[in-house]
């Protein structure tokens, strides 16, 4: 059934929907297809006004198009709109959401095919544009040429070949994808919005191949300017993702061998930054080859380790994936040495001396890693 043939929904059982022609769309669709969770849903009204949606009940919240929120389960309804290209970069479109912009309109107007199917209150697929046979096929491909006019749609395209690592990039699709990266509309993308598309690709199970599409179409360095993309780089971070690691720990890998200029451009959280930033001199002291209660000590310490053990114990984990020969139990043993010292009453022996607190101290972790 294609989407002009498609009969007018009758409410989904939803007072607040009532007549409306809405239909669920995009993500929510596609997980379903594939038997796979589906997330938050997405929904598109035909036909409506933001007049007929406020008198529902349904609260604005759309800045440049009109999104509305659902009066009880909050889930974010868009008016059917068509867009057109009137700048640079992905900012630049002028959007139309009127009561003539049909289904098909709104669902050409997207990014891949897949992500291009609505259903209606019927269960009815709604798809114009293949997407359910790309789905079967495994195949990502952009909807139409206008591909070219968003550099966004770059960024979500390798995030997607990350998140569905079974599924082909359409050769026609990775063409477009040089092109935005040859006519520079890449450039136009801020920091924060790569950013956005990065923590998600990097959450994958397979967060290797987001960088890999980026590398293919030539726009990783223009997105990620100073990062090192390598073979050795790439197992890290997959090792990492196959043991489950949070989103600073994978960040910390990915970056591991850059140039510290990259956490300006990608403007990643603190926590992320953090790791990124002290990961590599971990490494470089885990290489020294010393292995010795002083040496363990001043790893310890070159992450403020007794003040903000559980980072230790993430950058301990992170390293674990670069090198065979950390052993995450005895680390822990020798962190929860040092942080066993009474530090107070090493204190009050010294007489308050502060030069002598501290060596005391330093002596006291030093028989205590000794000791174990």
């Amino acid at each position: 059934m294609t989407a002009d043939s498609a009969p007018a929904t009758a409410g989904w059982g939803d007072p607040a929907l009532d007549g409306l022609d809405a239909y669920v769309v995009g993500g929510a669709v596609r997980d379903a297809l594939l038997g796979r969770p589906a997330g938050d849903r997405d929904w598109v009204v035909v036909g409506a006004t933001p007049e007929i949606m406020a008198a529902r009940g349904f609260t604005p919240v759309g800045g440049d198009f009109p999104v509305f929120l659902h009066p009880q389960t909050h889930e974010e309804y868009a008016l059917a709109r068509t867009e057109r290209k009137s700048g640079r970069g992905y900012r630049g479109f002028v959007f139309h959401a009127g009561p003539d912009v049909s289904l098909a309109d709104d669902l050409h107007r997207r990014d891949l095919t897949v992500n291009a199917i609505a259903r209606a209150s019927d269960g009815a697929l709604m798809d114009p544009l293949g997407g359910v046979a790309d789905i079967h096929a495994r195949v990502l491909r952009h909807v139409g040429p206008a591909f070219v006019e968003d550099p966004v749609r770059l960024l979500r395209l390798a995030r997607f070949a990350a998140r569905f690592h079974d599924f082909s990039i359409a050769p026609e699709t990775l063409d477009l994808c040089r092109t935005l990266v040859r006519d520079g509309e890449v450039d136009a993308l801020v920091p924060e919005r790569v950013w956005q598309e990065f923590a998600k690709g990097l959450m994958t199970d397979h967060p290797g191949r987001m960088l890999d599409v980026l590398a293919e179409c030539g726009a990783l360095d223009r997105v990620a300017p100073g990062l090192v993309w390598n073979a050795d780089v790439a197992a890290g971070l997959a090792r990492g993702a196959a043991l489950g690691m949070d989103l600073a720990q994978r960040y910390a890998l990915l970056c591991r061998a850059s140039a510290s200029g990259l956490q300006d451009r990608l403007r990643a959280p603190s926590a992320c930054r953090d790791l990124a930033r002290l990961l590599p001199g971990m490494l470089a002291r885990l290489s020294a080859n010393a292995d010795s209660p002083s040496s363990w000590l001043d790893l310890l310490e070159s992450c403020d380790a007794l003040r903000r053990p559980d980072r230790c114990a993430a950058l301990l984990a992170a390293a674990a994936c670069v090198r065979d020969d950390v052993d995450l139990p005895v680390w822990a043993r020798r962190l929860a040495a040092v942080r066993d010292v009474d530090a107070g009453a090493v204190a009050r022996a010294a007489g308050g001396d502060p030069s002598r607190i501290r060596d005391d101290l330093r002596a006291a972790r030093l028989r205590a890693l000794t000791a174990i």
